[in-house]
């Protein structure tokens, strides 16, 4: 009888190590989406229905871009939600793919874009009399092991080790009870949870070109398996010469009667409210003119006029990604946004963390490329005299070389 494969592609992470806003799995390849070429693979082994991706909901116009070169991306289920681990991402996959009752389940990351067929089949095989196999590549370095202070114990022989690769595939009813039962206990891969049950889990042969992509580097060595009449692209797409701009912006908001101000998106209890421009939040007023100037774009009352009625009492997040999606339009990323609100009230210091998480929301990239800081000017100037808030904001732009 025909196994009923499902696979799970994780593709939930945000890709810091690899130094770029947008993440790795995101990135064109050889004129496609490192996840289009995981899915194209795996489409030629199972039913397009039976592959199951999990992401971000954050990055979903990203993900879109990326599946349109898939072929069968109309059959394929809709995304899940990862989880804040990659077990947990694991886990909300496969609990996607209970209802459809597959037998065996190939679990892989998106940032192995060089999976082949003959690592599928090998695994698949293996599966036919093991609980779980995954492929792996022999260590070729030796390996040493040293103290805390890097001075060497011992040299450990190489022979039986190996470097585990994806996908990792399983009984399908075995991997979702070991992950349901370790559940908030985070294990290094989905092999690691069959090993303590004390379940055989088999190793095959993998391939150097399946190894993952975790650094900008390893984009050239990834070509050595992109065809040579898709290098030409690759070089046009996937790693475009950038040039960096610098923008500011400036604003300033009075108080008016009120009980709380908006800034950058967060509601901060006050004695007064800001007075402005749609809700007055002079914090993404700022931050949208430092991201417009560094492009050339003008200022925020360009886009949106103070005098057009429309705007009166909207939320300031509508004009923040306006000037972010004016970035991407040009083929750029933010690199990262710094601001500045100076008062003597409210205390801003408590709410930093949430107004960074929420500048980061709405500009969809990494929390750690978005500061948030307050100060005061000791009581001088009309800011000292708590008449009102002002701001100043930084955005480093990277744009590619036309």
């Amino acid at each position: 009888m025909t196994q009923k494969i499902g696979v799970v592609i994780v593709a939930a992470g945000s890709g810091s190590r690899f130094g770029d806003p947008l993440p790795k799995q995101y990135h064109q390849l050889g004129g496609k989406s490192l996840l289009a070429h995981c899915v194209d693979c795996f489409v030629g082994h199972t039913s397009a229905d039976l592959i199951q991706i999990v992401y971000n909901p954050v990055h979903q116009d990203w993900y879109e871009d990326a599946m349109s070169d898939v072929a069968c991306k109309a059959d394929i289920p809709m995304p899940v939600n990862g989880g804040e681990t990659r077990q947990q991402s694991v886990l909300n996959g496969l609990r996607a793919l209970a209802g459809k009752s597959p037998d065996v389940v190939l679990i892989h990351d998106a940032a192995r874009p060089g999976i082949s067929d003959a690592v599928i089949s090998r695994v698949l095989h293996a599966l036919k009399t093991h609980a779980g196999a995954i492929p792996t590549l022999p260590v070729a370095d030796t390996i040493k092991q040293t103290n805390e202070n890097n001075i060497i114990l011992r040299t450990i022989s190489r022979d039986s080790l190996h470097r585990a690769q994806t996908p990792q595939g399983f009984i399908f009813k075995t991997i979702l009870d070991a992950h349901s039962q370790f559940e908030g206990q985070e294990q290094t891969d989905d092999a690691s949870l069959l090993e303590q049950l004390g379940l055989d889990v088999v190793c095959v042969e993998g391939a150097t070109a399946n190894d993952k992509i975790t650094l900008r580097d390893d984009f050239g060595r990834a070509q050595n398996w992109i065809a040579p009449t898709e290098m030409k692209k690759m070089e046009d797409t996937a790693m475009p010469q950038e040039e960096y701009r610098a923008g500011t912006g400036f604003d300033v908001h009075r108080f008016a009667p009120g009980d709380h101000c908006i800034l950058c998106g967060v509601k901060v209890p006050h004695t007064a409210r800001l007075e402005g421009h749609s809700d007055a939040d002079v914090g993404l007023h700022t931050l949208t003119d430092a991201i417009l100037g560094a492009i050339g774009a003008g200022d925020i009352g360009q886009h949106f006029p103070p005098s057009d009625m429309k705007w009166e009492g909207a939320a300031s997040d509508i004009f923040l990604k306006h000037a972010a999606d004016l970035v991407r339009q040009r083929g750029g990323r933010i690199v990262n946004v710094d601001l500045t609100l100076i008062c003597e009230r409210p205390k801003i210091g408590p709410h930093t963390n949430a107004m960074r998480q929420k500048v980061a929301e709405i500009l969809a990239i990494d929390i750690d490329r978005v500061n948030v800081k307050a100060t005061t000017t000791e009581k001088l100037g009309f800011t000292g005299r708590e008449e009102g808030i002002a701001a100043q904001a930084a955005a480093s732009i990277a744009l590619p070389i036309t």
